[in-house]
């Protein structure tokens, strides 16, 4: 009896460190899906900076609208979206269930058609195509916002900034490419 006792114990804190194991595994693996779903955001930033290699001096050759930023805006804002979009895609990431693929599946999309707009703009000078792929890009932020939303409120709200900052950029893609149609065919 006292053997069946101290094997009942026994297995209770095999119990215990067990989920204490998978507790840590799960930290674990939570720090790591973090850790992916920023790289993936900014693998997508770097895509993108590969076509903007000279952009600055690209941009600041173009004629802009009055209500244009100065170039050294666009690093510091597109980091922190970028940051934010990683974070977005790891909360809905974490609720791991099929409510998450769809929503998931259209951020990779989204991603794709955000470096192809650097290449269409920068790297091609390819205005008319970039307004037209920014207006497509804007549309699969919304549903991706959208989706992300429906899976985890606060993920959709961690991409109202980045669907407002290419709303802005739709606009300023359309005015820069209609006043430079020798520099943007």
């Amino acid at each position: 009896m006292t053997h069946s006792a101290g094997a009942g114990r026994g297995s209770q804190f095999g119990r215990l460190a067990t989920l204490g194991d998978m507790k840590n595994r799960s930290t674990t693996a939570q720090a790591i899906g973090l850790i992916g779903w920023l790289a993936v955001a900014f693998a997508t930033a770097a895509v993108g900076a590969a076509a903007s290699i000279q952009a600055a001096t690209f941009y600041a050759q173009l004629v802009r609208p009055s209500w244009a930023p100065p170039g050294g805006v666009f690093a510091p804002v597109w980091t922190a979206l970028y940051t934010l979009m990683g974070l977005a895609a790891w909360l809905v990431w974490r609720e791991n269930g099929q409510r998450a693929r769809i929503p998931l599946a259209l951020f990779l999309i989204q991603l794709v058609a955000n470096a192809l707009w650097s290449w269409l703009f920068f790297g091609w000078h390819l205005g008319a195509w970039a307004s037209a792929e920014v207006l497509v890009l804007l549309a699969l932020i919304a549903a991706t916002l959208v989706g992300f939303w429906r899976v985890r409120p606060l993920a959709g709200l961690l991409l109202v900034p980045y669907l407002a900052w290419v709303a802005f950029a739709s606009a300023l893609t359309w005015s820069v490419w209609r006043n430079n149609p020798g520099a943007l065919g």
